[in-house]
């Protein structure tokens, strides 16, 4: 038997694609239907997702979700509490794009940023589509001093870590064009 993080079952997407189960995905997408049907600031996000990983933990048997399966679930939530509305404009955000800085260094090897900058660029465009709205990417202070050969940090290390990350918004707004994202780089 597979034991799975906090019991919840995978998420699966169309493309195939199996993500975790993840509270913040599910609270942001309810945030943004909940904008999308006029409500700016709603309160009841945390509280829909709470019930939906409620019924995840306690009604669910499977090992996957598929994420139709689980929208009508959210919809269905919606509906009976009366926001109707929202759950017209309810459509679950991509999970967020995940990728480690210091894995892509590692593979191009110390003082290789053209090689980094290469790899960075094949493993965004694996992993951002037209749907995500969330990057996250850690391990930048690791990988900028591999890359700059460093143990102690530089003014040189200040100009590679712009270049990363400007780098990286400009090949999400490459595939996201007209979509605002969430970026967190740690």
């Amino acid at each position: 038997m597979i034991a799975l993080k906090d019991d919840f079952p995978l998420v699966q997407f169309d493309e195939g694609r199996l993500v975790a189960f993840q509270t913040d995905w599910l609270v942001r997408s309810l945030r943004r239907a909940a904008s999308r049907a006029g409500y700016q600031e709603w309160w009841l996000a945390e509280h829909v997702a709470e019930s939906v990983t409620t019924y995840l933990l306690a009604g669910f048997e499977a090992t996957t979700v598929g994420v139709e399966r689980l929208s009508a679930a959210v919809r269905n939530i919606l509906q009976v509490i009366g926001y109707a509305e929202v759950a017209l404009h309810f459509v679950p955000d991509a999970p967020p794009a995940k990728l480690s800085l210091s894995e892509v260094a590692n593979e191009a090897a110390d003082g290789y940023e053209l090689a980094f900058f290469e790899i960075l660029g094949r493993r965004l465009q694996e992993l951002v589509t037209p749907r995500t709205t969330h990057v996250e990417l850690w391990g930048l202070e690791h990988c900028v001093k591999r890359l700059r050969s460093r143990k102690i940090w530089s003014r040189g290390c200040d100009s590679l870590r712009e270049e990363i990350v400007a780098f990286v918004r400009e090949h999400i707004s490459a595939v996201n064009p007209s979509r605002s994202f969430i970026l967190s780089v740690s």
